[in-house]
């Protein structure tokens, strides 16, 4: 990004070449998550945060690079006298934030919705690069080169101010969702009925979610992800809510009439993933809700479907009186684990600790290989069950999952 053509020549180069990869990772990672739809249909959420993730630290890394290697060739000049170096300086400061924050302990640390808003703090630190690069990089004087970087950062800006900022907006006042009424489901669960214009518009489908803002007064522009829990119809749809998190208690005490602003929606793991035949379905705690409508969505037949659902305690079993309709009406088979779990790794109950995680797998579903399977819950018991999955054969074009990037 930086460059004098008096600096020496090897670290000066050197410097200038781990900044435009650099360049080039960070507009990558930005047009990743930027839900531009047919690039999120093809990979999914789950694949493109994971993308975006690497992507991510491996720009910050080479950009560490870069001001080391700058320090070291320009030693003894007053570099903050450049043009643009005063905006590099609180890029690079935005960008140190955003991947301290991302760290997986201090993830873990923070809140959803604080992560999210310090997370914004990338795009301030994408656009204050660019004065630096075009002020005071020699590689960048070209128009060939000059062109290419400006339409890079056009096309990553286009994204993100399309499919993150007018997509949502317009389908918010086109469809104009507001909270219908809000129903207890199991203690700390709570699912919320919304109604709108043209929902048959709404190109959604079952086992997709969105991301929720509700305009409640408080922290509105915060928001949270929240699949279906219910086929989508023509005048409702329905989410449903651990309560848990600021964002999420706030849910529990939303009015009627409260106005929702959408973003989405996303996730592939639809009907469009499912390949036909019998299916199984692994829950564990609110991770029932995508697979719930699915279950109503699916076209399998009498008898073909079995949902493991794991809990802690028997009373957080939800939808309880859904899942008896299925199980009468379309044959769906009931199994549910329930208490804590046997072992750290293992997806079952302390009750299961003599099954291993395969064999125990395999003893629910002894024809699994053959089906569809889908997954959804926290990712360490997600990541249990997948492993188990495939020692029994399961193909990996038949294990879906999706994760919300959080």
């Amino acid at each position: 990004m930086a460059g004098r053509d008096e600096a020496p020549d090897g670290v000066a180069a050197w410097g200038r070449l781990a900044a435009l990869w650099s360049a080039d990772l960070l507009l990558i990672q930005v047009v990743l998550m930027a839900r531009i739809p047919w690039i999120e249909q093809a990979y999914g959420q789950d694949t493109l945060a994971r993308w975006h993730r690497w992507t991510g630290f491996a720009s910050f890394h080479l950009l560490l690079v870069h001001v080391v290697l700058a320090l070291i060739a320009y030693a003894g000049i007053d570099l903050l006298a450049e043009p643009g170096m005063l905006a590099a300086c609180t890029a690079l400061a935005a960008l140190i934030l955003v991947v301290v924050t991302s760290v997986r302990r201090a993830r873990r640390r923070l809140r959803y919705e604080r992560w999210h808003l310090l997370h914004l703090y990338a795009y301030l630190g994408v656009g204050l690069a660019l004065p630096h690069e075009f002020l005071i990089g020699s590689d960048f004087r070209p128009p060939a080169v000059r062109a290419f970087w400006w339409g890079a950062y056009a096309f990553a800006a286009g994204s993100v101010l399309i499919f993150r900022l007018c997509l949502p907006l317009w389908r918010t006042l086109r469809h104009r969702l507001t909270v219908d009424h809000i129903d207890p489901e199991a203690p700390g669960l709570v699912s919320v009925y919304l109604r709108g214009r043209r929902l048959d518009r709404l190109p959604v489908r079952a086992g997709q979610f969105f991301v929720w803002r509700f305009l409640d007064g408080r922290g509105t522009l915060r928001g949270n992800p929240f699949s279906l829990s219910g086929p989508p119809r023509g005048d409702a749809l329905r989410i449903t809510v651990k309560v848990v998190g600021d964002g999420s208690s706030r849910v529990a005490a939303l009015r009627p009439g409260t106005r929702v602003l959408i973003e989405g929606p996303y996730g592939r793991m639809t009907a469009a993933s499912y390949a036909g035949g019998p299916v199984t379905m692994l829950a564990c705690g609110v991770g029932v809700t995508p697979l719930l409508a699915l279950l109503w969505d699916l076209p399998y037949g009498l008898g073909k479907a079995t949902l493991v659902y794991r809990t802690r305690h028997p009373q957080e079993v939800a939808f309880l009186a859904e899942l008896e309709w299925l199980a009468e009406h379309r044959g769906v088979r009931l199994v549910p684990l329930v208490g804590p779990r046997a072992a750290a790794g293992s997806w079952l109950p302390a009750e299961y600790a003599d099954y291993d995680d395969a064999g125990a797998l395999r003893s629910i579903s002894p024809d699994i290989a053959a089906h569809d399977v889908y997954v959804c819950g926290p990712d360490a018991w997600t990541t249990s069950v997948f492993r188990a999955a495939r020692a029994v054969g399961v193909p990996p074009g038949r294990l879906h999952r999706e994760q919300f990037g959080w």
